[in-house]
């Protein structure tokens, strides 16, 4: 029977992989720091077989800094961590999909490479901006020798994992650019193809920022630099008065990529109806390249359109539904692919009120939206006086009290971001969470436009100093701040939601970055003896419960950490069911053939056991038989 992996995976091997796919000939072995065989990569044929001339010397065009390498390794470093989750400082436990979770965020990401790949369709951070006095993080890269942490200065004197990175040391800007680029190629693994990154950031590291981001995102998929007005009337800056920050905008691939326009004051609309004025906009999705009926077949559908009685406006009405004396209309074919709409069936259904068909001057049918808010193209200066910066200290002295965390961002910066690079379902990240300014936001834009957005905050729990204002109000570290402002502000946004109150989802589960739930004689069996074996009662660590069992088996099977949970007790054992099925888990040690019967009469797709379930082999060879039977289609693994 196959043993969980119990880490995470490993970036560099996948790379490596493929690799060879494209250029097996490239493919060597090489001795790992433990002496065993490895496959690797022969770098010097690959740049040959990548050039057309002969390959003679180093000399490129590259940015580069004292630690890059280590850094690049970092990135696609397994972890063997885990995340605990912790229900009682969650809220709504069984019922919300939004995740928060404390630890550090490389570590965090990289857990979350399976469960999310691919899945985040707006990540926003606010990382230090490295003034000289912000902290940065400290990551231990793990190389043969010494001379990378005396280079860049790795840990503290005291060992601490968070450190000031003073302006005036040797290695100021390439600590920072070591801590950011690792974070940043695994976020980019996280975004989906259409997703987009919005990065604050000062003018300490704008440059080192933008061309770290051109190497991991691509400089084809670099969108915009904004200018964001924080301060109108100026901080005494050098010899001038600084106004502004920036938000550095990238994407996965630009070609996928339809970002949202704003909503702008105004009242020339070009149609009017009982409810009001309207513009249309065409329904059809017009990036036909990354949208068509070979990866949305779905959004392909047919309209009927009554064209025998146009309104005022000179409109007709629209169904989904085949009608006598209705006309059949289609997205149009662009390029030989079959375009789709941007809206689901059910959507369509349910609001085909907002819908109307409209005759071309060619006598062609088109579907189009009533859009009731006139839009624009955001543009690259921002200085409505909502977003300034004290707006955000403000709104967060309203819900916590005065002095408790310095300069949060202001709720309306971050609800214009997530309007424009979110749908209504969309996965939100923020891995510098901070005062989670980034959940309070998406709460208020479910509130106002009934969307279902989830968001994943992530925060190194950080203490608060034992003089602030934060540590006498009762917060220990920067992590109870974040938790308490969703607490609050999901309370406040509902109180204020109205027509959007009953299905707004305030809560959050909250999980903890921690050591790995087993022992070391789990990944290095092969270095004990059979009696020194024997006196191990087993594999899993003492103080991990079930339920972190069940979360580590989520991250190793790329499940959402949001799905529903339920427990029940079959034959005086618990066993543990993931979305009606997705994965059904039992842990208790010697488990009765009735409760494996149970299991696999249910047919999940997964099923997972303890190692220690079965008193020998003959039982797991059994329980294989019973699955084979029952359950041909379930993954059954053990731990």
């Amino acid at each position: 029977m196959e043993k969980m992996r119990m880490e995470s995976i490993n970036l560099n091997e996948q790379n490596v992989e493929k690799i060879g796919e494209l250029f097996p000939n490239v493919i060597t072995e090489a001795k790992d720091e433990n002496g065993k065989l490895k496959k690797s990569i022969n770098f010097v044929l690959l740049k040959q077989l990548l050039s057309a001339d002969v390959v003679d010397g180093d000399e490129a065009y590259e940015f580069t800094w004292v630690g890059k390498r280590a850094s690049i390794i970092e990135a696609g470093k397994p972890v063997r961590k885990t995340l605990r989750p912790t229900i009682e400082e969650s809220k709504l436990w069984d019922k919300t999909e939004n995740l928060f979770i404390e630890g550090n965020n490389l570590d965090v990401m990289k857990l979350l490479q399976e469960s999310y790949l691919s899945s985040i369709k707006m990540i926003y951070i606010d990382p230090p901006y490295n003034t000289g006095n912000d902290f940065v993080y400290n990551d231990t890269f793990e190389i043969e020798s010494d001379e990378y942490n005396e280079q860049i200065g790795l840990f503290d004197e005291n060992k601490n994992r968070l450190f000031q990175n003073n302006a005036n040391s040797g290695r100021y800007h390439s600590a920072w650019c070591s801590m950011i680029y690792p974070r940043l190629v695994t976020a980019r693994n996280l975004l989906c193809d259409d997703g987009v990154i919005f990065i604050s950031i000062d003018d300490n590291e704008i440059e080192n920022l933008k061309k770290i981001c051109d190497e991991v995102f691509g400089s084809a998929n670099f969108i915009a630099q904004l200018t964001i007005i924080v301060k109108p009337e100026g901080r005494r800056y050098g010899s001038f008065a600084k106004t502004h920050d920036y938000i550095l905008v990238y994407c996965k691939n630009l070609t996928s990529v339809n970002l949202n326009e704003i909503e702008v004051e105004g009242n020339e609309y070009q149609y009017s109806d009982e409810v009001g004025g309207f513009n249309l906009k065409g329904l059809r999705n017009r990036n036909v390249q990354a949208f068509n009926s070979l990866n949305r077949p779905n959004l392909r559908y047919p309209f009927y359109v009554d064209t025998e009685h146009p309104d005022k406006n000179g409109l007709f009405i629209v169904s989904t539904q085949q009608k006598n004396g209705y006309i059949k209309v289609e997205a149009s074919i662009v390029d030989g692919l079959e375009s789709v709409w941007r809206w689901g069936k059910e959507k369509t259904t349910n609001q085909s009120h907002d819908l109307v068909g409209y005759k071309g001057n060619d006598g062609t049918i088109r579907i189009f939206q009533k859009e009731r808010k006139l839009t624009q193209t955001a543009k690259t200066v921002w200085s409505d006086k909502s977003i300034i910066s004290n707006k955000g200290t403000k709104e967060l002295q309203l819900l916590l009290g005065k002095g408790i965390f310095d300069f949060p961002k202001p709720l309306a910066l971050l609800e214009l971001i997530t309007k424009i690079g979110t749908d209504e379902n969309s996965i939100v990240l923020d891995f510098f969470a901070g005062s989670a300014t980034t959940a309070h936001a998406v709460m208020k834009l479910n509130s106002e436009d009934g969307g279902n957005r989830k968001f994943i905050m992530v925060q190194l729990p950080e203490d608060c100093q034992l003089d602030s204002e934060a540590r006498k109000a009762g917060y220990n570290n920067i992590c109870e701040i974040g938790k308490d402002r969703i607490r609050r502000a999901g309370e406040k946004v509902k109180d204020e939601a109205g027509l959007f109150a009953k299905d707004l989802d305030i809560g959050f589960r909250v999980l903890k970055l921690d050591s790995t739930n087993m022992k070391e004689v789990y990944y290095s069996a092969d270095e004990y003896s059979q009696g020194m074996l024997s006196e191990l009662e087993s594999n899993i660590k003492e103080d991990r419960t079930d339920i972190d069992l069940l979360f580590s088996c989520l991250l190793e099977w790329g499940l959402p950490l949001s799905l529903p949970h339920v427990s029940e007790e079959i034959d005086g054992v618990l066993i543990h069911t993931i979305n009606e099925g997705d994965l059904i888990a039992c842990f208790t040690e010697n488990i009765s053939e009735v409760v494996v019967k149970e299991i696999a009469k249910r047919q999940p797709l997964r099923a997972v056991f303890r190692d220690s379930s079965f008193a020998n082999s003959p039982e797991k060879i059994n329980v294989e038989e019973i699955f084979k039977l029952m359950a041909p289609n379930t993954s059954v693994k053990v731990l």
